[in-house]
């Protein structure tokens, strides 16, 4: 992970780069501590929806984290199955956000 400060004339922020392993990795932990089941049974390409293991409730929780962690802002356009359905499209989706 490489801190990257940026200066903006109307703000300053902190935006935090991150490779993809790392994002996997944060990604994953979060997934297997909220999702209240085995971590054996959520691997990186299961359906974390359509397998049970999220809920609506979840899935709100999880862009709030996501966005907190990563420092990212979802519009309603990002809110479809294919960025958020396990956590190597969960990763995948982070990625794209970040390298913009």
């Amino acid at each position: 992970m490489m801190l990257i400060i940026k200066n903006d004339p109307l703000e300053k922020y902190i935006f935090m780069q991150y490779n993809p392993s790392d994002i996997k990795e944060k990604v994953g932990s979060y997934i297997h501590n909220s999702a209240h089941v085995d971590k054996e049974k959520i691997h990186d390409s299961s359906l974390i929806f359509r397998e049970g293991y999220f809920d609506s409730m979840g899935f709100v929780m999880l862009i709030t984290f996501l966005e907190e962690e990563f420092g990212i802002k979802s519009t309603d356009n990002d809110l479809v199955e294919e960025n958020f359905e396990s956590i190597n499209a969960i990763t995948d989706f982070i990625s794209r956000k970040i390298q913009k």
